[in-house]
């Protein structure tokens, strides 16, 4: 267990968060933190993570704990640690120092927990120990693949609402773990030309994280295998002619989070047929961080992409007809099959615990069009939202080789044209983006993303 100074204004904060959840329910809500699972025996556990609602409202990282929230107070709920944990994880802080941190009202023993349920709505902690711990203690079924029901659907959607947008806060975190994702990349792609298997470029920005005590916000993708969109295998050698695809981002000690992408040239020189890609994919990029202003529909981001890369390939000649009819009927998506971003706070796609719920405005229903199906937010934008800008190009084989799709497209898509793109398997480029009052800040705007300076940095 890691716990730091916090100071003043982090309790201060705290308390604002617990005080607007408490303006918007009028029953007590109880979160949980999580304990750890075991790797392969009980004492050889997994990183603990505590719960994202629970870092929200508690802001520290404590396992095996449990906050119980009514009328804008705090209680905790945590049992002191036993004398012999000292022997292996060094002394230990107390429940009441702990409840000084976070500005609890009052601290009591796990075991007292279970006389204060009564009426109480809570949120599924991923955690399959601590799930069942709250279906019993709750007496109703607390399950994290289950829609939330009755007040804790009430529960979920109060937090959703104070989550949508970040307070100063939040804000603060959040640019550590860009600062430190965007030296991540620069590292990795300095790292490039002396690598032989992506496992060390993985090595090199990871270390960058381990340097400043944060850890990976999901698990790196780090490929040449650009194609698989959530490629957790390092092995593969790094060729001249490939192209190296780094979705890496770092997340801090409280648990807030960057996610970042950039492809580069193994060589340090895109091909011709690279370059060409990756412009496309790049104005679509810029185009839609352009239209970030508050009061725009993140779906009609996500269309101008689609946009974008289908005039694109329309001017290369693998794509032919009007670019706008090619959208409507999700040609794009033979080659842009996700949806262009999401939330980013304390998770990674945030809020996706609680499934459609944070992404969608009430009243939306995931689409089931082909181009459409992936999108995970459907909203107006708003200042204080942090949205991750990501286009991308692949050539899925599932996807081109699915006789079916071939069948619809094949009077709109030049495979002979297509197969001169051979060294082009993937290529995507992500942002961090805030939406401010004005239009948006780039959070990782310091690592560049035109290729000549990507080849650069990659030559160092």
């Amino acid at each position: 267990m890691l716990i730091q100074n916090t100071t003043s204004s982090l309790i201060d904060t705290l308390r604002d968060r617990r005080q607007r959840l408490a303006n918007l329910i009028d029953f007590p809500a109880i979160i949980w933190s999580g304990g750890s699972s075991p790797r392969n025996f009980p004492a050889n556990v997994f990183p603990f993570r505590a719960s994202s609602h629970f870092l929200y409202f508690a802001g520290l990282p404590l396992s095996n704990v449990a906050i119980r929230l009514e009328a804008g107070k705090l209680e905790l709920f945590m049992d002191d640690p036993q004398p012999s944990s000292a022997l292996w994880h060094g002394e230990m802080p107390t429940r009441d120092e702990i409840a000084q941190k976070v500005g609890a009202d009052v601290a009591r023993p796990m075991a007292e927990l279970e006389f204060w349920l009564e009426g109480a709505a809570t949120i599924p902690v991923q955690e399959s120990a601590t799930w069942t711990q709250q279906s019993q203690l709750l007496n109703r079924w607390v399950l994290p693949q289950s829609p939330p029901q009755g007040i804790d659907l009430e529960l979920a959607k109060a937090i959703v609402s104070l989550r949508l947008t970040h307070d100063d806060a939040a804000l603060v975190e959040l640019r550590k773990a860009a600062a430190v994702t965007v030296a991540a990349h620069k590292v990795g792609m300095g790292a490039t030309p002396k690598a032989k298997l992506e496992a060390e470029v993985r090595a090199a920005m990871e270390g960058v994280f381990i340097a400043h005590n944060m850890t990976t916000s999901y698990n790196s993708i780090v490929t040449v295998h650009g194609e698989v969109l959530h490629n957790e295998h390092y092995h593969h050698p790094l060729q001249p002619g490939d192209l190296l695809l780094a979705d890496v981002g770092a997340e801090t000690q409280t648990g807030w989070a960057a996610d970042v992408t950039r492809t580069w040239p193994v060589s340090g020189k895109f091909s011709s047929t690279q370059r060409e890609i990756y412009d496309v994919v790049l104005a679509a990029h810029d185009a839609c961080i352009a239209k970030i202003y508050p009061g725009v529909e993140y779906g009609d981001i996500h269309l101008l992409a689609a946009t974008v890369i289908a005039e694109g390939l329309v001017d290369l000649g693998i794509l032919q007809g009007n670019a706008q009819d090619l959208v409507e009927m999700d040609a794009h998506a033979l080659f842009f099959p996700h949806g262009i971003g999401h939330l980013l706070g304390l998770d990674v796609h945030d809020m996706e615990d609680l499934g459609d719920l944070a992404g969608y405005e009430e009243g939306r229903e995931r689409s089931d069009r082909f181009g459409l199906g992936y999108l995970r937010l459907n909203r107006p934008l708003r200042p204080g939202m942090l949205v991750t800008i990501e286009p991308g190009f692949y050539q899925v084989p599932a996807i081109l080789n699915n006789a079916n799709l071939r069948s619809k497209y094949h009077s709109v898509v030049n495979w002979q044209r297509l197969s001169q793109f051979t060294d082009v398997r993937g290529i995507r480029i992500e942002d961090d983006v805030l939406v401010t009052a004005e239009g948006s800040e780039v959070l990782t705007a310091a690592l560049p993303n035109d290729a000549d300076t990507v080849e650069n940095l990659v030559n160092g």
